[in-house]
């Protein structure tokens, strides 16, 4: 969807000063706040969208059978189940739309406009036409406006579907959600909110809905127990044929042992888990671009940091400066002050223009200016000074010197001596077209930010390795690194970093040169988080399993990562790795859970069938079961859970061959019960029965306090909702076999008191053979991965 130039270029009005407080409060009120309507779902249509699905399928498939065969009480408990999974599924994900809704409120473009005649930043959704914006490298136009100073290369192919960046000059449009890729230009907006050409600030929050790895993880789990649970099925029917036994008494049962498989409760469950976490992480300071990011920081072991602005307090200030012969220092700073630009926030900038403005001198007029290019690692300014044309140059010290025909000896000493104190220096350059001489080097001192060195402490202490990744020299990063504890190698230089070369402090590193240091991180094994701010920076970004966006990143940079940190600083990391621990906690529980009873059941059922030759449990109550069960296995999402000194990582071979242990265990558990109800309790099959069903719901909830703590049950104190949940099941479920509710003959209380003494010595020695099982799965899946 191509435009012709005349098509761009219009008479516009532009107001290069902007407008006042006065004049925005009233455009705000007649145009509506710079956002785009979004499309709300009918939430009655979400809901019916729980019933389609596999899940829902085979639950509706044997409902159909139950109704058919006449056993009318099995297919009400089924279809309760279905109404009850998706009203529970439904609610939950309002819960997490709701707090996808803050996230995306908070994580918005921030635009740069001069309003009462001073730059500022405010929300994009304030922006209204007439506004005086600025835009440099790496930013999304926020709303449409026409370009009044500086030039730029815009990439607009998500608007119009043109696959090479277009040039912009003075007089045309920039459409609202274009990202700028090179220069920088200034502009009044021309159109806001449904009135620009296409508005962009939602679209960073698009992933926000991707898929877990854990869900999938699990997903493929039930798949294969499903295909268990098949074979015991043809097993059954295959017994049944021989043994004459009636084909429609078998039936019923064999739908019941595969609906026994099936994870009711696993939506819910994932989508309750996220939104905690989600919602939990926001109020830390981290917003979630995609929410699987925060169960991916649990296998973290590598960050990749940036050191400005992250591991420093990135607030410049001038400490120092060294001039050339015949330069005083008045004149250094002017001429660096000159090649800076108030307009685009930048510390480096707004560093000497703070100390310039201290001084009193006025700058003169600049008739053009060049930002800063990573590319060229300079920015320039042109200024009449006594009639004639100058130039004025800063950047990084070696290109400047270069430009200004300076012998390297020279700035080499200087350069070596000012960045021994930690300080970023700049090289400035001045003089006539053509005849550029080498005014100095002004230092800007960053100091590292106070909690730095603790939080790089207690991330080591997590089993993540901080690496600092700097653009700066390596007599900087030295120093920098010894004030915030961190020892190792230090290497500079993009060729060490293109061999693969690791250690622990990276300097002179171009943002480009982060992407191949993710890729060598991966390439050994390991989970790689990195920080980044610029638009440069988003291919490592998206590469990292991580990706971190830092606060003050640009929003090519937050789109790019997989959660934003919205204050300054490492802290919201540790939170995120502490979260996703948590998470990852939770989630094994349920995996391992899931697993042992599904193998129980299954095996027990048809075991049972083979073995005694008649149900040991009706399929009314197999039903009945996974109700009790999954109302307490919904409840791990809040559960508390202790986070993991080292990484965890999931390992789908680990994690069968310790479930099958203790499904095992808890198969002799059960086959116990009912040898002693029928051989020492002499009870009838009905009563055998009940005893059958309470123990196998006595196990899962006993299972669940085994298997959530990978140390002695006793280390941690199970979540207060776990702890009802399962309190108040099994007081439902005593109840219930007492009376001889849904089908069950009854039971005396002395029975059910017997069996649940014996089910708490049971899982009190079960749970000694399951320390050495469970206390580091994460060790055992990181040596699988490694052999």
């Amino acid at each position: 969807m191509g435009e012709a130039a005349s098509e761009r270029k219009t008479e516009y009005v532009i107001n290069p000063k902007g407008l006042t407080s006065e004049e925005v409060t009233r455009l705000l009120a007649e145009y509506g706040p710079n956002v785009i309507a979004e499309d709300k779902p009918n939430p009655y249509k979400l809901f019916f969208k729980k019933f389609w699905g596999p899940v829902p399928w085979m639950l509706e498939a044997t409902l159909v059978l139950e109704v058919i065969m006449r056993n009318y009480i099995e297919g009400a408990i089924i279809g309760f189940l279905l109404v009850f999974n998706a009203i529970l599924g439904f609610m939950h994900q309002q819960k997490a739309q709701t707090a996808l809704n803050m996230l995306r409120t908070r994580l918005q473009i921030m635009a740069r406009v001069l309003r009462d005649g001073a730059w500022k930043q405010v929300p994009s959704s304030d922006l209204v036409p007439g506004d005086y914006v600025h835009l440099r490298v790496g930013d999304f136009a926020p709303a449409d406006l026409v370009v009044a100073e500086g030039q730029v290369l815009v990439d607009q192919s998500a608007l119009t579907g043109e696959s090479v960046p277009v040039e912009r000059e003075p007089g045309e449009l920039v459409y609202s959600g274009s990202v700028l890729r090179r220069g920088e230009a200034s502009g009044s907006v021309t159109a806001t909110g449904s009135r620009s050409f296409f508005g962009k600030t939602a679209e960073l929050m698009r992933g926000a809905g991707a898929r877990s790895h854990a869900e999938e993880l699990v997903m493929s789990i039930v798949r294969y127990l499903l295909l268990m649970d098949g074979a015991l099925v043809v097993a059954i029917l295959i017994y049944a044929s021989i043994t004459g036994l009636a084909f429609m008494k078998v039936l019923p049962f064999a739908l019941i042992l595969l609906v026994a498989s099936v994870p009711v409760a696993l939506t819910a469950t994932f989508t309750l888990t996220s939104a905690v976490a989600s919602l939990d992480l926001s109020s830390k300071g981290v917003l979630l671009t995609r929410l699987a990011a925060v169960e991916e920081s649990a296998a973290m072991n590598e960050l990749c940091s940036d050191k400005t602005g992250t591991l420093t307090l990135n607030e410049l200030t001038l400490s120092g400066m060294q001039t050339a012969d015949g330069v005083d220092d008045a004149d250094l700073l002017l001429m660096g002050a000159l090649a800076s630009d108030e307009r685009t926030q930048d510390p480096l900038d707004k560093a000497i223009l703070t100390r310039l403005a201290e001084t009193g001198v006025r700058a003169p007029e600049k008739t053009g200016f060049t930002p800063f290019d990573p590319a060229t690692k300079r920015s320039e300014a042109t200024f009449l000074r006594d009639g004639e044309t100058w130039r004025a140059v800063k950047g990084a010290p070696h290109v400047v010197a270069k430009l200004a025909g300076v012998d390297g000896d020279f700035w080499e000493t200087a350069i070596a001596d000012l960045a021994a104190s930690g300080a970023r220096v700049l090289g400035v350059a001045a003089g006539r077209e053509g005849a550029l001489a080498f005014k100095g080097l002004i230092a800007l001192a960053d100091p590292p930010r106070p909690e730095a060195r603790g939080i790089i402490s207690e991330l080591r202490e997590l089993g993540v390795r901080v690496r600092m990744v700097t653009g700066d020299s390596m007599a900087t990063a030295r120093v920098v690194a010894a004030e915030l504890g961190m020892e190792g190698v230090v290497i500079g230089g993009r060729d060490e970093i293109a061999k693969g070369a690791i250690c622990d402090i990276y300097a002179g590193v171009y943002p480009e040169d982060k992407f191949r240091l993710v890729q060598t991180f991966q390439n050994i094994g390991h989970t790689v988080g990195m920080t980044g701010d610029g638009v440069n920076d988003a291919p490592a970004l998206k590469q990292a399993e991580v990706g971190i966006a830092v606060s003050s990143a640009t929003d090519v940079a937050k789109a790019a990562a997989s959660m934003v940190l919205t204050e300054s600083g490492l802290k919201g990391v540790v939170e995120a790795v502490k979260t996703g621990r948590r998470v990852y906690q939770r989630l094994l529980t349920y995996t391992i859970n899931k697993i042992v009873k599904t193998i129980q059941v299954a095996v027990f059922l048809a075991l049972g069938l083979i073995i005694f030759r008649h149900f040991v449990v009706t399929p009314l109550l197999v039903l009945l079961l996974l109700f009790a069960n999954d109302f307490v296995t919904m409840s791990i999402a809040n559960d508390n859970v202790r986070v993991s000194r080292e990484p965890d990582i999931w390992n789908v071979r680990t994690l069968i061959k310790v479930s099958i242990v203790i499904a095992v265990a808890w198969l002799i558990y059960i086959f116990a019960v009912f040898g002693l109800g029928k051989d020492v309790l002499h009870l009838p099959i009905g009563e055998l029965r009940t005893l059958s069903f309470l123990g196998l719901v006595f196990s899962g909830l006993s299972n669940v306090l085994l298997v959530r703590e990978r140390s002695y049950m006793w280390s941690s104190r199970p979540g207060t909702y776990l702890l009802m949940a399962i309190v108040g099941d099994v007081i439902m479920v005593s109840i219930l076999a007492h009376f001889g509710v849904f089908g069950m003959a009854p039971v005396k209380w002395t029975a059910i008191g017997l069996l649940l003494g014996f089910t708490i010595v049971f899982v009190a020695l079960l749970d000694l053979i399951k320390v050495p099982l469970l206390r580091s799965p994460t060790a055992r899946a990181a040596e699988a991965n490694a052999s």
